[in-house]
């Protein structure tokens, strides 16, 4: 056949080819048809091609093909290449019948099966290169199969060292099964691929990830995969790339099952995407994820610095949203040593976060009340958070004059998160004495212990430990009569006018002092009763009515 050299190819602008339009056209049904529609007659002719797989590599390939009378070596290597090339230039059929391209490379795919898993390797880091061609074109989706085959079959075993070489002919299994073994070689034994994959980019993860989901891998080898691919790639990722990057992990992770999934490793993803700007919906997956697992995280953890612009230390909002996605709990039902777990880690939490003046009460309070009341055995870390955390709020902050005091309104409404029946002895007591507390607190402490040493005495028959902790209770109630009466005279005397022409405000002191009385007498018979009960022996079966929570 003669050559000669009448068309031009300009492939996706990188090179310009000059070659023989007969023989290109004799394999080529795409150009055949081209130069059938072409009226032009001059000898040389240009085609121009922008979206040619491949480039230039790929065209230089498929013409080899053509000028060796449609024949070429094809290895795993070049498959991918030859194929996409066959597909985008409809090399399906020729005049010499059975020498086309395509028919030629869809042999050696079915063939696939019989390939080294290095050579599988190969072929996959080119079809990632030709995207989406080789998506279009079949061959990529056939390799993931051949993949997800091989990782499912080997899902407990691993290939013998040979097979991770590119001279490997072999795809084999170890079959070590001794009993004895190790913990650390079983877990190596289910992640030996996982190196391997990291050639992959995050489309084909992407599809990896889904295709085994769908065969029921195993999560937790799945979810161990997605955060070491995550760790050893993100630093490689460019800063244009890296939301994307982790928007893919986060919603990989999310088709798991939560149980599979290590919380202290989504806590490293989420430090890593607070600095970037991730989608909203992805961002909630996320906190989501953490929130069902929230009794298996530490309190370094949850201390999360607040966004840029807020003058809290840290994110409370944060931990609040986490804590609704544990009590909503999906699907799954919370356990009570669940439950108990995360109110510990919340006392931790508010205790860590009270000396922060610039925490709002209201926040404070949201953190307080955020786990149900039967949750907590005992209320005293909660009160002694609330005692640092009314002390901090009585200190004018340099970094913030919002907060330089909380009116008795406040206080009291913070006052609602305490369960005074869930204090301790001790607890009540200092509570009583507490200057920082509103007085209204303070009495109903010493009425709620009270009333828990009635049930004391009726369990241990008078001990002098009981009777020396009542004399104190005692002493307390009566120094809280006298104070509170003094106190409310002189602090409404010295703020109010008692002129004759202010009725409205005389009206108001005389009520405070009604309200003052009323103290008194409840004081005082609270002190009869205790008394009858020191001389009497109450019936065992006898029960005290549970007081209500305070504020409720």
């Amino acid at each position: 056949m003669e050559v000669c050299c009448d068309l031009g190819v300009d492939v996706n602008g990188e090179e310009t080819f000059v070659v023989d339009k007969k023989i290109i056209g004799l394999y080529s049904g795409k150009l055949s048809k081209l130069f059938g529609k072409s009226k032009g007659t001059a000898r040389s002719i240009k085609v121009v091609f922008h979206d040619f797989p491949g480039g230039a590599k790929c065209f230089e390939l498929m013409s080899k093909f053509c000028y060796n009378s449609g024949r070429i070596e094809i290895t795993p290597s070049n498959i991918s290449h030859l194929h996409c090339a066959a597909q985008f230039m409809e090399m399906k059929s020729s005049v010499s019948g059975t020498h086309n391209l395509f028919e030629q490379t869809e042999k050696s795919i079915e063939e696939m099966s019989y390939w080294s898993w290095s050579e599988l390797l190969i072929t996959l880091k080119q079809c990632q290169v030709l995207l989406p061609a080789s998506d279009s074109c079949g061959i990529l989706e056939r390799c993931l199969d051949s993949l997800v085959a091989r990782l499912a079959l080997t899902s407990d075993v691993s290939p013998c060292p040979s097979t991770s070489s590119p001279d490997s002919s072999g795809f084999r299994i170890s079959c070590d099964t001794k009993s004895t073994e190790s913990l650390k070689t079983v877990f190596s034994r289910a992640t030996w691929w996982f190196e391997d994959l990291l050639v992959l980019n995050l489309v084909l993860v992407e599809m990896l990830i889904k295709s085994l989901v769908s065969r029921k891998f195993d999560h937790h080898i799945l979810s161990r995969f997605l955060f070491y691919y995550h760790k050893s790639r993100f630093i490689t990722v460019s800063s244009n790339e890296k939301c994307k990057f982790v928007e893919v992990v986060i919603n990989m992770l999310y088709i798991l099952d939560p149980n599979c999934v290590s919380c202290k490793s989504l806590f490293e993803i989420l430090r890593v995407s607070l600095n970037l700007k991730i989608d909203k919906s992805c961002r909630s997956k996320l906190e989501s994820m953490i929130g069902l697992q929230l009794d298996q995280a530490s309190l370094d953890n949850l201390l999360v610095p607040s966004p840029y612009g807020m003058n809290c230390l840290y994110d409370v909002n944060l931990v609040l949203r986490f804590l609704k996605a544990f009590l909503l709990g999906g699907s799954r039902k919370i356990s009570p040593v669940q439950l108990s777990k995360v109110a510990s880690l919340m006392d931790l939490y508010i205790a860590e976060v009270a000396p922060d003046p610039c925490l709002k009460p209201s926040k404070f309070l949201a953190l307080a009340m955020a786990v149900p009341d039967f949750a907590r055995d005992s209320y005293d870390e909660i009160y002694r958070a609330m005692d640092m955390y009314l002390e901090c709020q009585g200190i004018e902050s340099s970094l913030s004059q919002v907060h330089s005091g909380l009116s008795d309104e406040e206080k009291m409404k913070l006052c609602c998160a305490l369960n005074l029946e869930k204090l301790s002895a001790e607890t009540c007591i200092h509570l009583s004495q507490n200057k920082k507390f509103p007085s209204k607190s303070a009495g109903q402490a010493l009425i709620s212990q009270q009333l828990k040493l009635k049930g004391l005495l009726h369990g241990t028959n008078n001990t002098k430990s009981n009777s020396d902790l009542l004399c104190r209770a005692q002493e307390v109630g009566k120094k809280i009569e006298k104070d509170e009466a003094e106190e409310q005279v002189v602090l409404y005397a010295g703020r109010l006018d008692l002129s004759d022409d202010n009725e409205d405000l005389r009206a108001n002191l005389q009520g405070m002092q009604w309200r003052v009385m009323e103290l008194e007498k409840i004081c005082r018979k609270m002190q009869v009763q205790m008394a009858k009960i020191m001389k009497s022996k109450v019936p065992s079966n006898h029960h005290t009515r549970n007081l209500p929570r305070l504020c409720s």
